[in-house]
């Protein structure tokens, strides 16, 4: 039994009791707080993987957009090169020198 003090037995009784309800409630606490904790870094955890995903939609748009455009402009390109090896070779000459002589035999 407790040694007798100069305070009510009573009051002596609720603060034990209240500190026995605190020690016992801890370690449920704890476990809510480390739940608490999970389910937040959960939540960063599924925020970064929808920011990673919306940025690879964004990357694939891009690349998508860029071989289209690459896809349309080889008519124009191929035309282009053409065109430029046409005017180095000595084929506009022969054209012109073939024209002329059509007109001649046709005159």
């Amino acid at each position: 039994m407790a040694m007798p003090t100069p305070v009510n037995g009573m009051i002596t009784d609720a603060v034990t009791q209240t500190n026995v309800k605190v020690l016992g409630e801890a370690p449920a606490m704890a476990m809510g707080a480390i739940y608490q904790s999970l389910s937040h870094s959960t939540g960063i955890l599924f925020e970064n993987a929808v920011g990673s995903q919306q940025q690879l939609a964004i990357a694939a748009q891009a690349a998508t957009n860029q071989g289209v455009i690459q896809i349309y402009s080889v008519d124009t390109m191929a035309g282009a090169v053409a065109t430029s090896k046409i005017g180095q070779s000595d084929v506009p000459n022969n054209m012109l020198s073939l024209l002329t002589a059509l007109r001649a035999t046709a005159a």
